[in-house]
């Protein structure tokens, strides 16, 4: 028996907690004095107002992507926000559905997608983290989380090694989950959608005591859909217990628990060229809805257990402590049979252009079980104190990380091809074969014949040791910042073991004029282990490194909520591996690429009225001398909200566009065309009920969201309509 298939027991073992949890919640039915109600009221009032407005704009915690509650506005460095008021307005049902509003930010790299949410921040691939610490690792190992479960997805653009040690230079997301509050109103909410998509969700918590220092949440969810792929569906079910202890106003320690299990067949199908982009020989075109796998065989179920700690203390007026701590495990059974186009159009084409009997190719069969475990800890001692004239926000902070990961496979490559022929070769034929424009099912290769192709994966480790230090300083309107971190790194593959050190730096500088307009310029590091030794120099590899360059100004209005960023930069990334144009080269890593880029964020409220318009150009050179594959050089997107007050009280309106320009397959030779799409929502609340409707591409564009070199396709997600229905105790 499989490992995801050992879990239910661990989901009623959490369900009987969670139900241990409600069992204490009567206590906090006691109404507390009617005297504590009348002074508390204008209180309450005020931070309903407050945290209403900060809706608008989003707000970071000590917790966040940038380990601080400093305001945006008085950041050097570009961050987005996406708060649950706009994964909600925007109709994500997926996590890569929330990057899609968010300037130089490209959400469905490899389109439609069931194994994970792919995002390219400033034009490179970056690392997910939750609650400010990683959630990924590797490859297909866990479950990818639900949009339901969190409060808000930041998006840090920019290196960021100094406050989270290795990473991409383009930046990182850091998803926020949902914490207890004792002022939740319990929710129970029901969708149901396009491809049969029928999700029931609940959220609810509060106080369990009279003094209001114990404080709990439950977010739950099961999730029952199919997809625009044939065969593929997409389940989830979710119960995520929390407990807040608040013993002292200064004292708050928080637990988050999850577990998460998913049962789904993978969306991606990596269909031809042609076929999708240009028709085939034949004139046909392969439909986006087309299954290539095995309904018997494909399956993508992941499961993921995780409990993060989040603790923080005031020690006195000057020194706080915080601590930030997760276990999780994961694991995926993962099973797909794709075409094998892999190598280029001899492999799959005759002479003539045509598909092998006008239709056939090859496939592949893939059968992975993978798993993965982490331990980590980040502690943070901070002093606010000041040195004449000038302010400090010191944080002084100390982070580890013991990553394990492992992956026993069978990776049977053109099962049945004859590479010497061009055909189907004399033992299995073309039997596990599959016709791209009429496919029928039912071959599937037997155990005997994969476990040739068996390879018993290693266990991986990673343990990450990193000292970090970082000053926010202000002086008069100056806001300056200069972090420095230490990490070292030592990985083993389970066949050769590496250490690697690294510094990162980091200074930016801010100046907030009266009239809301705020003028900043930053440099920050970041650096990625690469493991394995330079045949050229004998000596291990460098990790690569990158270093950015960025300049902007912020403006927040004066008399209304809102904010607007114009940011440029220039990004660079080294040690990468030598391209072919530099035969001579000294070593294996003289490869250099480079992005630079200008982009545009806003988002104001003029009454009723939400607006926010978002627009990038993003000009890449990879170590080739070409532009990045995947990546669209333009984007925009806008959305229009509108809530109206008066008799109109309750209504929801909203509508948005995405603009996506062409993009490249990374040698310039395959164009993927640009689309735009368009979103609506229309919503009503009265009393405790609220309805909405979400439509996305709702004129249900058939579009590719990106070609690769290899000459397989990504199809884009046709039009999505869900209805929801809530209902608030």
């Amino acid at each position: 028996m499989s490992k995801t298939q050992t879990k239910t027991p661990r989901t009623v073992l959490l369900a009987m907690l969670t139900a241990g949890i409600l069992s204490m919640q009567p206590l906090a039915a006691q109404e507390p004095a009617e005297s504590n109600d009348e002074r508390n009221t204008e209180e309450t009032a005020e931070r309903e107002r407050e945290i209403e407005r900060l809706t608008v704009v989003g707000a970071l915690s000590r917790y966040s992507a940038l380990k601080s509650d400093t305001p945006i506005m008085e950041t050097a460095r570009s961050v987005s926000i996406e708060t649950q008021r706009d994964i909600v307005d925007k109709g994500a049902l997926e996590l890569s559905d929330v990057y899609q509003f968010s300037a130089g930010v490209f959400g469905e790299t490899y389109g439609f997608a069931t194994r994970g949410d792919w995002v390219r921040v400033r034009g490179l691939n970056v690392p997910e983290y939750r609650d400010s610490l990683q959630a990924l690792f590797g490859f297909y190992n866990n479950a990818r989380p639900h949009v339901y479960s969190l409060e808000q997805v930041e998006i840090l653009k920019g290196p960021a090694s100094v406050l989270y040690g290795q990473g991409s230079p383009g930046g990182l997301v850091n998803v926020v989950t949902k914490r207890p509050r004792s002022d939740i109103r319990p929710e129970v909410v029901v969708q149901y959608g396009s491809y049969d998509h029928v999700q029931v969700a609940t959220d609810f918590g509060g106080s369990l005591n009279e003094s209001g220092s114990l404080a709990y949440r439950v977010t739950a969810l099961n999730r029952d859909s199919d997809t625009m792929v044939d065969f593929v569906h997409n389940d989830t079910l979710l119960v995520a217990p929390s407990i807040m202890w608040s013993p002292s106003p200064m004292t708050h320690v928080t637990l988050l628990g999850s577990v998460q299990e998913s049962r789904a067949r993978t969306g991606a199908q990596f269909v031809p060229i042609k076929g999708v982009l240009e028709p085939a020989a034949n004139g046909r075109f392969i439909e986006d809805s087309t299954f290539l796998g095995e309904p018997e065989f494909d399956r993508y179920n992941t499961d993921t257990d995780s409990v993060t700690l989040l603790a923080d203390h005031v020690i006195n007026t000057t020194w706080s402590l915080e601590v930030t701590g997760r276990w999780t495990e994961g694991g995926a059974d993962y099973h797909q049979a794709w075409p094998s186009f892999i190598g280029g159009d001899r492999y799959v084409y005759n002479d003539n252009g045509t598909f092998y009997r006008d239709g056939m190719v090859p496939r592949t069969f893939y059968d992975s079980d993978a798993q993965s475990e982490q331990f980590a800890v980040d502690s943070r001692l901070r002093a606010d104190f000041s040195t004449g004239a000038l302010h400090h926000e010191l944080m002084m902070g100390a982070q580890y990380q013991d990553v394990t990961t492992e992956n026993d496979f069978a990776y049977a490559y053109a099962l049945g091809y004859d590479f010497a022929t061009g055909g189907p070769d004399e033992t299995l034929g073309d039997r596990y074969w599959i016709n791209l424009f009429d496919p029928a099912y039912g071959n599937v290769p037997p155990d005997e014949l994969l476990n040739q192709f068996f390879t018993d994966g290693p266990e991986a480790h990673t343990r990450d040791r990193g000292l970090y230090l970082n000053d926010q300083i202000s002086i008069g309107n100056w806001r300056i910042t200069a972090g420095v971190r230490y990490d070292d790194v030592t990985t083993d593959t389970g066949t050769q073991s590496q250490d690697d050190d690294a510094f990162s730096f980091s200074v930016g500088a801010l100046y907030t004029f009266d009239n809301g307009i705020a003028p900043y310029a930053s440099y920050a590091e970041s650096f990625e282990p690469v493991v394995g030794v330079d045949n050229l120099t004998g000596e291990p590899f460098d990790p690569q490194e990158g270093r950015q360059y960025e300049i902007g100004v912020k403006y927040q209005p004066q008399g209304f909520p809102g904010q607007v960023t114009v940011a440029a930069f220039d990004i660079e990334q080294s040690n990468l591996p030598s391209p072919d144009s530099l035969p001579g080269a000294p070593s294996q890593q003289e490869g250099v690429a480079s992005v630079r880029g200008v982009e545009i964020e806003s988002i104001l409220q003029f009454g009723e009225f939400t607006v926010e318009a978002n627009a990038s150009r993003l000009n890449t050179e990879n170590a080739r001398g070409f532009r990045f594959d995947s990546v669209p050089r333009d984007q925009f997107s806008t959305w229009l909200g509108w809530r109206p007050t008066g008799m109109l009280s309750g209504l929801q309106a909203g509508a948005g566009a995405r603009y996506v320009g062409e993009s490249w397959d990374g040698y310039d030779d395959i164009r993927t065309p640009g689309q735009t799409l368009y979103d609506v929502m229309l919503g009503y609340e009265t009393g405790p009920w609220q309805f909405r409707l979400n439509a996305r591409n709702v004129t249900d564009k058939e579009y590719l969201a990106t070609c690769l070199a290899r000459i397989d396709c990504f199809f884009g997600e046709r039009r999505t309509v869900v209805g929801t229905v809530g209902y608030r105790f």
